[in-house]
């Protein structure tokens, strides 16, 4: 089942984020930066703030979250951006992030672009979003965290 965020979510959220982490960790970042951005960007009211500000869609496996995405709402010229997408390792490739995107889809067809930025790195998440229909845009060099990262910009065009 795909649902709306709660805040009966915020610590399987959590988890969620600090088991995927754990899973596409390439070494480009130390244990503890990633620990001090997700502790961060993951605090209940960050999330709160997401909830409010964004949509965060819930996807279950009997009950219990196992995954999520986050995106924003469409803009004045209709782009939207993913900027969180996060299944438990144990479920990946199982169809849930299929279902999430095409969640995230139904609730965004009124956008012409949805962007979605992956560490360059992340062959997972690049190879996901390729195979559903994302065209890499750029590859650029940026600081996160202090440290040096290869960013993918991907596009998917609405039709």
């Amino acid at each position: 089942m795909i649902r709306p965020m709660t805040t009966e979510d915020i610590a399987y959220v959590r988890k969620i984020v600090y088991q995927a982490w754990e899973e596409m960790d390439d070494g480009n970042l130390p244990k503890e930066t990633q620990t001090h951005y997700i502790d961060r960007s993951y605090a209940d009211i960050m999330l709160l703030k997401r909830m409010e500000k964004t949509v965060v869609l819930i996807v279950e496996h009997e009950g219990v979250p196992i995954g999520f995405t986050n995106f924003t709402k469409v803009d004045e010229d209709g782009d939207a951006e993913i900027t969180a997408m996060y299944i438990l390792p144990t479920f990946q490739r199982a169809g849930y992030g299929e279902k999430l995107l095409q969640a995230t889809l139904t609730v965004l067809a009124d956008a012409t672009q949805l962007f979605a930025y992956v560490d360059g790195n992340n062959k997972i998440g690049r190879a996901f979003y390729e195979k559903h229909g994302f065209q890499l845009l750029d590859l650029f060099d940026e600081t996160f965290e202090g440290y040096p990262v290869e960013t993918a910009q991907y596009v998917y065009m609405q039709t």
